[in-house]
């Protein structure tokens, strides 16, 4: 296995022998493989499109299969043999279609010709011949480019996966996704043909995040700030982890009425900011922290627990027979909910012992997105001009267990008292309750949301660059970023688009940006490793 697409791959090199995140060599390989296939099948997708041949079948499984190979997210073989040989028989079927319509497909008969071996150990073999270091380029650099393009297109494939659930979508979401795939096996492209793809990706990623902004707001309203407590009521519990909102919504409604409380866990905090999902009475508070901390926190937590989308960790025997996956999430020998009947996991969560009783914990603030923080845009920029308010600085982005991450907590408690901090994705868990004050009655600390809602946090910046008649670029703002997965490289994308310069990035850089592309983003963007608190802030404040 060859696997370096999250930031804590081995030596800071790549995955060989075991992922760090758990996963296996035959998982790995299947990954690779799925990824082939559905490279194989954008192949007919585009030309299916050309000759006005649409699949939406092959549209929304292409996302879901894209989505399943980002980091966290699914580690059952069993479940990749079945993706494998769905996207082969839509590939097909898509194949008969164009077919049919006229089109000249010799020459992508040519180089779609795969067939998938009958058992997994043949899978598994076929995979092993498909990976990351197999993509044709002439230069280290090259294939570099493909690499982030694919990973910026798995963040993409998540995003649009989440609106997509709840009824919204972009045709042109779809049509990038094809040609994006398609371009990772052509062998004649250059650097100068492979630079505007990858920032056509943080493009078409900004219109997913916009859509899915529209779709969580229109299916739960726009957030308001919301007190949540971090303790606990008496009685039965279920715990959501992960992001998907209409994964608890469908919790809250089948659970409503049976004296069980329901739980967020990580990056679903935001939620108790949107009014639909606040209006369950049995929608409490917020258990532990984040992702990499579930052995801890899903082994004291008396109740059932479900996992939504990326962010699983290879559950521990004591809490094993208490888990549940949806969606595209898996792991071998977890109960898997097919069909979004949460009836095993209620039955569960009755069965077991849940809380004694009431306790009594902090409480943190949430439900700070666009419409929230543009409310009082006039103070805000009032603070600013008459100084009380001297910078912001958006800390955000993916938390990890890797040694530095430290950095951000130490920086946000060396931000001086002039200073608002804006954060979102679990990242802020490293500060999500400590108590910075406020100036003038604006929060110090505010929680914007997800990862999934930084739609909301370029909408800000944008806002307040016209307020004040500025660029992004020259307001008092600067971006420090923490990274993990292909989601924050979809995101880091987007910044690029938008010309964003002078993010500082942590706390190491990808594996898979060689010295000189990362050169071309230092002269073009200015991108910055971070270093100390104390030389970054004196570095951006003076």
């Amino acid at each position: 296995m060859f696997c370096y697409q999250c930031e804590q791959t081995a030596k800071g090199e790549g995955c060989t022998k075991i992922g760090v995140c758990g996963k296996q060599p035959d998982v790995a390989a299947l990954q690779d493989l799925l990824v082939y296939t559905l490279i194989e099948l954008s192949y007919y997708a585009t030309e299916g499109r050309e000759a006005g041949i649409v699949d939406h079948e092959a549209d929304i499984f292409t996302l879901e299969a894209l989505f399943s190979t980002l980091t966290n997210v699914d580690f059952d073989p069993k479940r990749f043999a079945v993706l494998i040989n769905r996207t082969v028989s839509l590939r097909d079927a898509l194949k008969e279609k164009v077919k049919a319509a006229g089109v000249n497909i010799d020459r992508i008969e040519a180089k779609a010709k795969f067939k998938p071996e009958n058992t997994l150990e043949g899978l598994i073999k076929q995979g092993e011949q498909v990976g990351l270091e197999s993509y044709p380029a002439g230069s280290g650099d090259i294939r570099s480019l493909k690499h982030i393009l694919l990973f910026g297109l798995k963040g993409v494939a998540a995003y649009a996966y989440h609106a997509q659930l709840l009824g919204l979508e972009d045709d042109s979401i779809y049509l990038f996704t094809y040609n994006a795939l398609s371009a990772l096996m052509e062998e004649n492209l250059m650097l100068n043909d492979l630079l505007p793809l990858v920032l056509k990706c943080g493009e078409v990623n900004l219109k997913a995040m916009e859509v899915l902004d529209a779709a969580n707001t229109g299916a739960y309203g726009h957030p308001v700030p919301a007190k949540v407590p971090l303790g606990a009521k008496k009685g039965k519990a279920i715990l959501v982890s992960g992001h998907d909102l209409k994964d608890l919504e469908d919790i809250l409604k089948q659970t409503a009425g049976k004296d069980i409380f329901v739980y967020t866990h990580g990056e679903m905090l935001p939620a108790h900011g949107y009014p639909e999902l606040k209006k369950y009475p049995h929608f409490y508070g917020h258990y532990g922290t984040a992702w990499q901390n579930q052995h801890k926190d899903f082994a004291q937590f008396p109740g059932a627990i479900l996992m939504t989308t990326n962010c699983i960790q290879k559950p521990l025997d004591t809490y094993m027979d208490s888990i549940f996956t949806v969606g595209t999430v898996g792991w071998p020998g977890v109960t898997h909910i097919p069909d979004r009947n949460f009836a095993p996991v209620i039955e569960k969560a009755l069965s077991m012992q849940g809380f004694a009783e009431d306790t009594n914990g902090k409480s943190v603030m949430v439900g700070f997105a666009r419409n929230t923080v543009m409310g009082v845009a006039g103070k805000v920029i009032e603070a600013v001009k008459n100084k009380d308010i001297r910078h912001f600085f958006l800390v955000a982005g993916c938390d990890g267990a890797k040694p530095g991450r430290n950095y951000y907590t130490e920086f946000v408690e060396k931000v001086p008292k002039d200073c608002v901090v804006l954060t979102l994705a679990c990242g802020k868990f490293r500060f999500f309750d400590k108590d910075l004050g406020d100036i003038g009655g604006i929060p110090r600390l505010l929680d914007i949301g997800q990862c999934n809602d930084t739609y909301s946090a370029i909408q800000i910046a944008v806002a307040l660059a016209k307020a004040f008649d500025v660029g992004v670029n020259d307001l008092p703002l600067s971006f420090i970023l923490s990274w993990y997965e292909q989601k924050a490289v979809a995101i880091l994308l987007t910044l690029f688009y938008l010309n964003i310069k002078n993010i500082r990035l942590g706390p190491s850089l990808p594996a898979f940006v060689t010295p000189n592309i990362l050169d071309v983003l230092i002269r073009t963007f200015e991108i910055k490793p971070v270093k100390s608190p104390d030389e970054d802030l004196k570095a951006i404040l003076g």
